[in-house]
C-alpha cells in the first residue's frame, strides 16, 4: 500500500501538556473516525543532542517548553486529502477550533506531508 504521512513538530509549554493531551485525544478520535489509519502524539523526552540539531533547537523551544512530535498515517495522499477535508468539516473540530484556547502557538508548528520511502 502506498501510505502517506502528515507530520508535525510543535513547541509546547510544559504547563500546557494536559490541555494539549485533552485536545489531541478528541482530535485523534475524530481523525480515526474519518479514516486515518494511525494517529500518534508523542511528548518529548530525550531531546538534547550534542552532535546533531536537537528537536528542542529545531522547534526553537524556550525555557519551560518541550516538543510534541506527531504524525497521522493515511492510505495515500488522495486519502489524506479526503480524510482531512472531512475532519475540517466536522462540527466537533469546528467547535474545538472556535471554543478552545490553543495550548501552543500555531505559527510555530512545523507541518508537512510525506510519501512513504522505506517500510520494514
Amino acid at each position: 500500500m502506498e501510505r502517506y504521512v502528515d507530520g508535525f513538530v510543535i513547541p509546547l509549554p510544559m504547563d500546557k501538556v494536559d490541555d494539549y493531551k485533552r485536545i489531541a485525544d478528541k482530535a485523534g478520535a475524530i481523525w480515526k473516525e474519518h479514516g486515518a489509519l494511525e494517529y500518534w502524539e508523542c511528548l518529548g523526552d530525550d531531546l538534547d543532542s550534542n552532535d546533531m540539531v536537537s528537536f528542542r533547537k529545531a522547534a526553537d523551544c524556550s525555557a519551560g517548553e518541550t516538543v510534541v512530535f506527531s504524525w497521522i498515517v493515511f492510505e495515500s495522499r488522495e486519502h489524506r486529502d479526503k480524510v482531512n477535508a472531512a475532519v475540517m468539516a466536522d462540527p466537533r473540530i469546528q467547535e474545538m477550533m472556535t471554543n478552545l484556547a490553543e495550548p501552543f502557538d500555531c505559527k510555530r508548528m512545523v507541518y508537512g506531508g510525506f510519501r512513504k520511502m522505506v517500510e520494514l
